[in-house]
């Protein structure tokens, strides 16, 4: 592979200084060098290639010795014609190290289900009438697909562990192939969003003649059969539950927040300009959501070919090549996992260890900066909330929320937007 083709974070710092431009700050990743994360998944314009990039990264841990989960979310029968075996909806080994599975919600609902059953038999809230209801009978609607993929995904994570003591799952690495973009990207802000409705809900049932009366039987039916920390809710206040939900969720955005967790990658063909401005947008989303790009692929016959003007759009990420597999057979993995470049593996174990802070703070000049790539001026709206204490930032389909620390509060003073960055000054 030509050396063009990866840009690390140090060169980075020297292209700016010689164009002139501010220097750019890059801090280490908290995770160890070349340590592979715990969830790997792959963003990108549909047909951009995002299951052949999950099979071919599976396939590559699977390689290293480390026992690997390669997760389906979709009826598409791509993944299992690259992997050359059937993806069932139950853990399935598909060759050494590599086991698969295919997510599919009208079966997962029946597990949750079969819980709030079982509490409602002990506690009798219903008085029998979740005990009639038919798992089967009962479709998917909108917005079930990304709980269940949560719930899948503690089981195989455990995500919600409390600390280094609590019993490590069963996989080194789960790569995720999810339905598409938009969904890995709502669930990954999923936490965030969610504590601002758990916070309106909780005044509801605290400071309502109605959620006085009837929210600490829901609220104990509902955590007992989910259970997350496996406790129970009895001789428990329901005040110590709330808390431990507002923990819960905490635990899980620091989650998806870390690198070391959860690597994003960017995945295009970089001889389509609509895949590579895709996976420009997408870097942007992804930073609103919450979490961080740790990397970008392009496909390439021919590594050598692959034009450096793409890779200097995704400065300052890590950009390497991946090589073209047909999907209309089962894929040579021998050969493919031969072909990938030193740069390649480097980077699906997370060897640059080096991450590019999406908001500093100048406490001096009073200015906060926010790396915002894929956006321009006109889609980015700012507001202001908590007596100046934080700005919410809307661009696409994504709101961010920034806290500012103590010493920088106040009214904002203005706001410009240059090199892909949002520039706010407070007063």
């Amino acid at each position: 592979m030509a050396p063009s083709l990866l840009v690390s974070a140090s060169q980075i710092l020297a292209v700016d200084g010689r164009g002139g431009r501010r220097r750019r700050l890059v801090i280490a990743n908290s995770g160890g060098a070349g340590t592979p994360p715990k969830l790997v998944t792959f963003l990108g314009k549909g047909g951009s290639g995002k299951t052949t990039a999950a099979a071919l990264a599976a396939q590559y841990y699977a390689s290293e010795g480390l026992k690997t989960c390669l997760i389906i979310q979709s009826q598409d029968p791509t993944a299992e014609q690259l992997m050359g075996c059937k993806i069932g909806n139950s853990l399935t080994e598909c060759t050494a190290n590599l086991s698969t599975i295919k997510l599919e919600t009208s079966k997962m609902l029946l597990e949750p289900l079969d819980r709030l059953k079982k509490v409602d038999a002990q506690s009798n809230l219903t008085q029998g009438v979740l005990e009639g209801i038919v798992g089967e009978e009962l479709g998917v609607l909108p917005g079930m697909d990304s709980i269940c993929s949560v719930l899948s995904l503690q089981k195989l994570l455990n995500f919600f562990s409390t600390g280094r003591s609590s019993s490590q799952g069963e996989f080194d690495v789960v790569v995720y192939d999810c339905n598409n973009t938009e969904e890995i990207l709502r669930l990954i802000g999923a936490t965030e969003r969610a504590r601002s409705y758990l916070r309106y809900v909780r005044e509801l049932a605290e400071k309502t003649d109605v959620g006085r009366l009837a929210s600490p039987s829901l609220l104990k039916l509902i955590y007992d059969a989910a259970r997350p920390n496996g406790r129970s809710s009895e001789v428990r206040m329901s005040a110590e539950i709330w808390k431990e939900i507002e923990q819960l969720l905490d635990r899980v955005s620091l989650w998806f927040a870390d690198p070391s967790k959860l690597a994003c990658f960017l995945i295009m063909d970089p001889r389509g300009s609509i895949s590579v401005s895709s996976a420009l947008r997408y870097w942007g989303c992804t930073i609103q959501a919450g979490a961080q790009i740790c990397g970008a692929f392009g496909y390439a016959e021919d590594p050598s070919l692959m034009h450096q003007e793409v890779a200097e759009k995704f400065l300052p990420l890590s950009f390497s090549a991946l090589p073209f597999l047909p999907t209309d057979s089962s894929a040579d993995w021998g050969k493919a996992l031969n072909s990938l470049s030193q740069d390649t593996k480097d980077l699906l174990r997370n060897k640059s260890n080096q991450i590019y802070p999406s908001v500093s703070f100048d406490t001096v000049q009073k200015s906060v900066t926010l790396f915002m790539p894929g956006f321009d001026k006109s889609e980015i709206k700012l507001y202001q909330y908590r007596g100046g204490s934080e700005l919410l930032i809307e661009a696409g389909d994504q709101r961010r929320v920034i806290k500012l620390p103590p010493a920088m509060q106040g009214k904002v003073g203005g706001a410009k937007f240059i090199d892909r960055n949002l520039l706010v000054s407070i007063r």
